[in-house]
């Protein structure tokens, strides 16, 4: 034991020299992420940034819009189609108007709407034979993914492409878009909220290859918000990431189904003024939303910030879409029930709550 125990030393010794003298050297540069500074707030100060996001109670605003299908992204595919004109209505507590037109020569290529509870929605140019020009109502809350099997069926002009493109726009719906620009205000009333932090590694494919930003560890804070159920358990329905780089800034925020999965994804880019009023300062001036579910990214951008309308009051019936084109109309709570009744055995998603 005496003798083995130098000898298992020395061994040691050699292999420790052995190995950093072949691996590192001091002229090795190891590249990491640079920590960016992070500024301090309290749990009350996120909460005033998120009631100040909803302090927005109706707008009317012209974007620009950008489509992208990830319907096929388990194979690391996404389709993304061009930019279109938009014109968007929202005003709380949960009703939209878009409109959807192509460049320069503004004709509408849709029109949708919400009242919170239901949506319609005319599809006015199909990129077709116009087969595809329909007149769709549905409710919000419903699952409806039964149906989209449905369209495999269809006999669509264009073959394949036509019946993957119908599968990824029959997805949009107004109101996936009404609480990304209609921020909710807390609510300590129903819902308990906690503070947290994290640090992310971002990576900036835009910035010049040696640039000392193009790889950084920025600091978030997140404040969960935490909703109890009839069952006295608590789960996130909502979570807001704060920038916490230069100030202290909403730019992300997260919503959650019942079961705790996303819903929305939305990510608020870089901040500036909306309308001519000095009262709504420092907020995003593009709105990304995605939606994992239906498999599709949408992202809005305003064409004239300043140009913005914020505060008027809009009656309820310019958010129920009526069918003046004419289209055929397609029930879809209709076609969700004629599916349940011709296939009794099989069990078809039902109205989903989701937090509102």
């Amino acid at each position: 034991m005496f003798i083995k125990t130098p000898l298992l030393s020395l061994f040691l010794i050699v292999v420790s020299v052995l190995f950093f003298s072949s691996c590192i050297t001091v002229k090795d540069k190891i590249e990491k992420p640079k920590l960016l500074k992070a500024e301090n707030a309290s749990q009350d100060q996120l909460m005033n940034e998120v009631n100040r996001f909803a302090k927005v109670n109706s707008m009317r605003a012209k974007m620009d819009l950008k489509f992208e299908d990830n319907s096929f992204a388990e194979e690391g595919i996404a389709e993304k189609y061009k930019s279109a004109d938009g014109e968007v209505v929202v005003q709380r507590p949960a009703n939209i108007l878009l409109k959807v037109q192509v460049p320069v020569i503004k004709t509408d290529v849709a029109q949708m709407t919400s009242d919170g509870e239901k949506f319609r929605v005319a599809v006015l140019q199909d990129g077709g034979d116009g087969k595809n020009k329909k007149f769709i109502i549905g409710s919000n809350n419903a699952d409806y993914s039964s149906l989209q099997k449905n369209i495999d069926n269809l006999d669509l002009k264009g073959g394949q492409t036509a019946k993957q493109n119908a599968k990824a726009f029959s997805n949009l719906r107004p109101q996936h878009f009404t609480e990304a620009m209609l921020v909710r205000p807390i609510d300590v009333a129903n819902n308990v909220y906690a503070q947290s932090s994290i640090f992310q590694e971002e990576f900036d494919i835009n910035a010049q290859k040696k640039s000392p930003t193009r790889w950084v560890l920025r600091s978030y804070y997140l404040l969960d918000e935490l909703h109890k159920g009839e069952d006295g358990s608590f789960k996130v329905s909502r979570r807001f990431w704060f920038d916490r780089v230069g100030g202290i800034r909403l730019a992300r925020q997260q919503i959650f189904d019942a079961k705790g999965e996303i819903d929305s994804d939305i990510i608020y880019g870089v901040p500036g003024n909306l309308s001519a009023s000095a009262e709504y300062v420092n907020l995003p001036l593009r709105i990304e939303v995605t939606r994992p579910k239906e498999k599709y990214k949408m992202s809005l951008t305003y064409q004239a910030p300043e140009s913005v309308s914020i505060g008027k009051t809009y009656p309820g019936k310019a958010f129920v879409l009526e069918n003046t084109w004419g289209l055929e109309e397609v029930d879809l709570d209709k076609k969700l029930e004629e599916t349940r009744s011709q296939s009794p055995t099989t069990e078809v998603p039902k109205n989903t709550t989701r937090f509102q």
